[in-house]
């Protein structure tokens, strides 16, 4: 990939004219066409980047054109910066950072040649980024300094017993629940972490509160109502961009748009808590008005700090260093024994041939590859699905390369393919037989009127499902499913935990 290479040499020229014009702007408010400017160059930054992320998964898959498209990705982040050094306002670290981080992730990865065992693949940062030019970026400073520095990190494990303590903890009791987080964390990585890596936030910190919120189970919810694989509370994931859609969907529970939201939310509160991660992590948890009057009646001490570390609820005193001891474990699993299973993330998609729903795939495609199988995957990467809706035959699932293959050969057709929707179709109530007196027939109506009329069947709704989709799955009228519930049109609106008569249904 001689395009990609030759580019370093370009970037070290781009990279010393643009932080020295950083440095030497002076600190003048933006014009409205300025804002827009540097907007416009945000934007295309981060198309470029999904590109050129894109091209880098066709590398690996040895399809055509692909290093040419991942070359042209890189000559677009190029103009971005050049042209980011002539925007007064524009902050060319921002871009820089996300063109190094990509030089830096095996772009010609067809031809390296690399030992294995030499080279930690858990390690976010084997090149010190996150400790020089991400450092840079002020909000993110002390946390890149904090999780990616590894003598700082292990001085504050050594002498600190709660953080210690919190290892320990991962490492036996909670050991499975860490290594589930890690399995999920893989199959969402594409989704999440350019959020954080955008926001110079090192990505096992990210590992860390998705760990200890929702172990990677994006339809996590708690009782106090947070929700998603960051676990959002309702207001606060609002203010954040996050909550219903213009399909009713709660996009707290889209891996995508809570982790850009997540990114948003810590880089606000370490501005304003001079730049301290575990106040920013206390403030995740604990909220973020109690963090900053905590923070402001106490002199701007350290969460650990006695007067400060008191202030908090027993729950966020354990919050900050879980989510730090996950984070530490992360980045260096083998210190302590710890093997991380791998699993093939590759990202891809499908199209299903006929409906089904995530139940009767995660049958047919049986666990070749994974070793509880693929149910948890698919719903992860497919959010607005749950597991029991029938999916109509056409749609595209987000899913990997391997899944993807798996479908073709074993959910289309065959015995396994009906095997699997025999068994999601399956009524247990039909497994009851009823006996009693025997009815004398009808003086008009024949032998079909000695038989018993069958009992009607009932449907539990269950979150985000909708009429259409339950008449879908049972083989239903929609409008006779809706009079015989009286249902009003057009909107036939029902509710979680609503039963519904399965009048009419086939199935």
């Amino acid at each position: 990939m001689p395009a990609v290479r030759s580019s370093s040499f370009l970037l070290l020229a781009v990279l010393a004219a643009s932080l020295t014009l950083a440095a030497a702007a002076p600190a003048e408010a933006q014009s409205r066409r300025e804002r827009a400017a540097v907007e416009e160059l945000d934007r295309r930054m981060e198309q470029a980047e999904a590109r050129y992320r894109e091209a880098m998964v066709r590398v690996r898959n040895n399809e055509p054109d692909a290093v040419a498209e991942g070359d042209a990705a890189l000559e677009d982040m190029e103009d971005v910066m050049v042209e980011c050094g002539r925007v007064r306002g524009c902050d060319p670290i921002r871009h820089v950072t996300v063109f190094k981080r990509l030089l830096k992730a095996d772009a010609d990865s067809a031809a390296a040649v690399e030992d294995e065992e030499d080279i930690d693949p858990l390690d976010t940062d084997p090149d010190g980024m996150a400790g020089g030019i991400g450092a840079d970026v002020p909000e993110a400073a002390r946390a890149a300094a904090l999780l990616s520095d590894g003598r700082r990190f292990v001085e504050m494990v050594q002498y600190n017993p709660a953080v210690q303590e919190a290892i320990r903890r991962w490492l036996t009791d909670m050991r499975h629940s860490l290594i589930v987080s890690h399995e999920n964390y893989q199959y969402m990585r594409h989704l999440m972490w350019p959020h954080y890596e955008r926001s110079a936030l090192p990505e096992a910190l990210l590992f860390g509160i998705l760990a200890k919120e929702s172990t990677g189970r994006v339809h996590s919810t708690s009782r106090a109502g947070a929700a998603g694989p960051m676990q959002f509370m309702y207001a606060t994931g609002r203010r954040f961009g996050l909550g219903p859609d213009a399909t009713g969907f709660d996009t707290r529970y889209d891996p995508y748009a809570s982790a850009q939201a997540s990114a948003a939310y810590l880089n606000e509160r370490m501005a304003e808590l001079n730049r301290n991660i575990e106040l920013a992590l206390a403030a995740y948890n604990g909220g973020e008005g109690r963090a900053l009057r905590v923070y402001n009646a106490n002199g701007g001490r350290s969460f650990w700090d006695e007067s400060v570390y008191s202030q908090f609820p027993p729950e966020t005193r354990d919050y900050v260093p879980m989510v730090i001891a996950a984070a530490w474990l992360y980045l260096h699993p083998k210190k302590y024994g710890l093997t991380f299973p791998k699993v093939d993330a590759r990202p891809a998609s499908f199209a299903l041939e006929r409906p089904a729903s995530i139940y009767e795939l995660t049958i047919c495609l049986g666990s070749s590859g994974s070793r509880y199988g693929y149910m948890r995957m698919l719903r992860n990467l497919n959010p607005r699905y749950q597991a029991d809706d029938v999916i109509p035959a056409g749609t595209e699932l987000n899913a990997t390369t391997r899944v993807a293959g798996l479908y073709s050969r074993w959910c289309t057709r065959g015995p396994r393919a009906e095997l699997a929707r025999e068994l999601v179709n399956s009524d247990p109530g039909r497994a009851i037989v009823r006996s009693g007196p025997a009815q004398p027939l009808a003086a008009t109506g024949g032998a079909a009127a000695a038989a018993p009329s069958a009992a009607v069947r009932e449907h539990r709704v269950a979150r985000g499902e909708s009429l259409g989709r339950i008449a879908e799955r049972y083989g239903c009228s929609l409008r006779v499913l809706a009079q015989a519930n009286q249902l009003r049109a057009p909107g036939y609106t029902v509710r979680q935990g609503q039963r519904l008569r399965l009048e009419g249904c086939a199935r």
